[in-house]
């Protein structure tokens, strides 16, 4: 008898907290620590040079190469989980021992890059086991539930441990993470006894994943398809939220109110965007959820940039922080979902770690150019310049969906 959609409701709670406690340091570490740092005297480049440390993200595709290449017992995906999680926890207990204010540039540094690098590795084999053990109807929720925890994971990384850190000092983050980190552990013991049977069995015939392999991914038609979607459906939005910040600044909210407006109130608007994003592709399908989604990052930006050229009331600013929060949300449960149907039977973790190093690639590239746009054309201009881009975005999806036989209306991809 087939297992009812309720069923994986447990195997989704379990992959949602995974995903949390995976997110909340790396986002402690680049958006909470550059406050830190600033407090105690360190400079600009410094700060920015800082970010460098975040670079393995990008490199996911390397790392997920020995994952597949090199198995590890039946349970291949949890025991590299299992491991990897080790390796972030000694990381962050490392960080935690270096002091703030006298510690040495390059060691904390160092440390920091360290803990990212297993905390990027780490991601791999958890999101491997969620194509592995979930079928195809309930990959769309878990790229929703992702989606969401990686809003709730910015309260946590970006406000709650900051207080912490400021009450309790520069350890205790890195000590309450790393417990957090433990639970993951435990919870990664439990999801293979909870899973019970995977969706995708691994086969005793994987092949030796290798350089071939990377290169093989975009010779299949249905990735050729997929990857420019992934590449710009969602950056932009992302390019926006990134700059709401300085924005609500410039335009009179005081620091503390742009911490709970973006900080909070947007990590948890942004969580229910997700869910709802999740729960349309779910119920009304991909082909009716990816545009209708688009449809909304473009109306929210559009309307920014108007409220901004005609200096709107700081109320209507903050109505419209709320629709991008949303908007981001849906945009980007719609992606994280979509990733798990371009892999290859077992090589889960590779190809999942390739499609996610081309999206943190264009992550950063992307606000790389809408902040050159800022400084020569101001606010309005940046968000103009997202519109245009967003409502070419629009039309691409309009021409993946008439072209590509790889979505049914059920939100399963076909032939």
């Amino acid at each position: 008898m087939t297992a009812t959609p309720r069923n994986y409701w447990p195997i989704q709670l379990l992959l949602g907290w995974l995903n949390l406690v995976l997110a909340a340091p790396t986002i402690y570490l680049y958006m909470g620590l550059p406050l830190v740092m600033r407090q105690h005297g360190w400079s600009g480049t410094e700060i920015g040079l800082f970010q460098l440390a975040g670079v393995p993200v990008m490199l996911k595709f390397v790392l997920a190469t020995p994952i597949d290449r090199w198995k590890i017992g039946h349970t291949n995906y949890r025991n590299w989980g299992i491991l990897l999680f080790f390796g972030h926890i000694a990381a962050l207990l490392a960080v935690a021992t270096q002091d703030i204010q006298s510690a040495n540039y390059w060691s904390l540094f160092t440390l920091a890059m360290l803990a990212s690098l297993f905390g990027t590795w780490a991601d791999v084999p958890v999101n491997a086991l969620a194509i592995q053990y979930l079928p195809e109807s309930e990959r769309m929720r878990a790229g929703a539930l992702r989606s969401a925890v990686t809003g709730l994971s910015a309260i946590i990384g970006g406000g709650l441990m900051l207080v912490v850190q400021t009450r309790m000092g520069w350890a205790w983050p890195f000590w309450i993470l790393s417990g957090c980190m433990l639970s993951g552990v435990l919870s990664m013991l439990l999801f293979v006894r909870i899973a019970a049977n995977p969706a995708q069995p691994a086969t005793s015939l994987a092949p030796r994943v290798g350089i071939k392999h990377w290169v093989n991914y975009f010779t299949i038609p249905k990735h050729c398809a997929w990857l420019p979607l992934l590449l710009l459906y969602f950056p932009f939005l992302g390019a926006t939220w990134l700059y709401i910040k300085p924005l609500l600044l410039d335009h009179g909210f005081q620091p503390e109110n742009v911490a709970w407006l973006a900080g909070v109130l947007g990590g948890l608007v942004a969580a229910g965007g997700s869910m709802a994003g999740g729960a349309l592709a779910k119920h009304g399908g991909l082909r009716r959820a990816l545009p209708i989604c688009a449809v909304l990052g473009l109306v929210a930006v559009s309307a920014l940039a108007l409220a901004i050229a005609n200096n709107a009331p700081p109320s209507v600013l903050i109505a419209l922080v709320v629709l991008i929060a949303i908007a981001m949300g849906a945009n980007a449960s719609l992606v994280f979902g979509l990733m798990m149907y371009h892999t290859r039977a077992d090589m889960n973790a590779l190809d999942y770690g390739i499609q996610s190093s081309l999206f943190a690639l264009m992550r950063a590239l992307i606000p790389i150019g809408m902040g050159i746009i800022l400084d020569h054309l101001g606010y309005v201009g940046m968000l103009t310049s997202i519109v245009i881009a967003l409502a070419l975005v629009l039309l691409f999806v309009m021409r993946y969906l008439r072209v590509s036989p790889l979505i049914s209306p059920a939100a399963r991809p076909i032939g």
